[in-house]
């Protein structure tokens, strides 16, 4: 029997900001941002938009009467969480009309716990077949205004349903892992913005991919040369440009221009147009991979490497399944993309420049986001979640 992701999709916010436009601000050369770590554009979250509206969203055009009552499972994977104390996908589970005979975790490792959910989904999926579990990884990635990381914020969420027999992905049961104690990333709970140390965190996320990649092939995973594309944890692109060719120089490879492109392109696409979206990025490009790559990838085997700062690293491998893409939801993300709104300069300050209040008052928000969900408003320490137009 097999286990794995059956379904996927993904949602960003309905507004974003061109990078050209915080280059010009800055007075700095777009190229900076276009070519030097690979970013067009960064989403930006409307008032009335969370890590809440945008996972339900996500989730929302998997969910139908066939599926509804065995999704046992919501695994909630985020590090923007709204509580210190309630899950954000127990809003997700009744937003959705799940069934109430359902256990809701949400899941924290800076950026990679969305793949110990999919460990965790495939572990409860293979001891009882029957059941379903949905998986939504969310975030909202800032740093701050005229800070080194403003460029890579961004924001978005990817659902996606673990079964058994799944129609996209087989995962299998190799894997390896790395963690160790690093200050290259963290945020304190009385801070906003996260604190990071850019250089730092680069080389410790490719110490991660050498030493997760090692304990892979100890574990008997498959050669670099098995593995046919790869998909890497993005807080920019161009990270997982520089990530296949560490691996590939680890694995006594040449990587060429050509090549690169072939095995690791197709997943960049959509990442370049949201941004960061931490626990959600490694899945996004994914579903980019899937729906992007100009080459039947029916059989093929895909190496997949989560990363998430403090740190954990974990690579893994999949095998897309026969007929993939007769369930790509491709014209609705494209659609997604292409119809958000652009913002200048002042909009995106203006809205980079609201926070979640803190003064437990009474606070409602405009209606401004574009997807189905939207946070109306926090009554008595409560946040209200309506459908949009209520």
């Amino acid at each position: 029997m097999s286990v794995g992701i059956d379904d996927i999709s993904f949602y960003s916010s309905g507004m974003f900001l061109p990078l050209a436009t915080l280059a010009e601000h800055n007075g700095e050369d777009p190229d900076k941002y276009r070519i030097g770590i690979g970013q067009n554009r960064m989403g930006v979250p409307a008032q009335d938009e969370d890590i809440v509206t945008l996972a339900a969203n996500a989730a929302r055009p998997l969910i139908n009467d066939e599926n509804r009552e065995k999704i046992t499972t919501v695994l909630f994977a985020t590090e923007s969480s709204i509580d210190q104390s309630k899950a954000a996908g127990v809003y997700v589970q009744r937003l959705l009309g799940l069934g109430s005979n359902c256990r809701v975790v949400e899941l924290k490792q800076a950026c990679y716990s969305a793949t110990a959910a999919l460990q965790m989904a495939c572990g409860l999926v293979a001891r009882k077949p029957s059941v379903q579990v949905l998986i939504v990884a969310s975030d909202i990635a800032r740093y701050g205004f005229d800070t080194p990381g403003e460029a890579t914020q961004g924001c978005g969420a990817v659902a996606f349903i673990v079964k058994a027999e799944p129609r996209l992905l087989s995962v299998h049961a190799e894997n390896g892992c790395y963690s160790e104690d690093v200050m290259d990333f963290w945020r304190p709970n009385y801070m906003d913005t996260a604190l990071v140390d850019g250089k730092y965190s680069t080389i410790i996320y490719l110490k991660a991919l050498r030493q997760s990649w090692k304990n892979y092939q100890e574990a008997g995973g498959l050669s670099f040369g098995e593995l046919s594309r790869f998909c890497y944890h993005l807080p920019f692109t161009k990270m997982g440009e520089k990530a296949h060719r560490k691996l590939a120089v680890t694995n006594g490879e040449t990587m060429d221009e050509a090549r690169l492109e072939q095995q690791i392109g197709a997943g960049l696409h959509y990442n370049r147009q949201i941004g960061n979206s931490y626990s959600a990025s490694l899945y996004i490009g994914l579903v980019s991979l899937l729906e992007n790559d100009a080459e039947d990838l029916s059989g093929k085997h895909i190496g997949l490497f989560s990363y998430g700062s403090g740190c954990v690293g974990e690579f893994f491998s999949a095998t897309v399944q026969p007929g993939y893409k007769t369930f790509s939801r491709r014209a609705a993300h494209i659609d997604m993309l292409e119809t958000r709104q652009e913002l200048d300069y002042e909009g995106y300050a203006s809205l980079f420049s609201h926070t979640s209040p803190k003064d437990g008052g009474e606070h409602y928000f405009a209606e401004e986001a574009a997807g189905h969900f939207r946070l109306a408003g926090i009554h008595d320490h409560k946040r209200i979640y309506t459908e949009v137009g209520e």
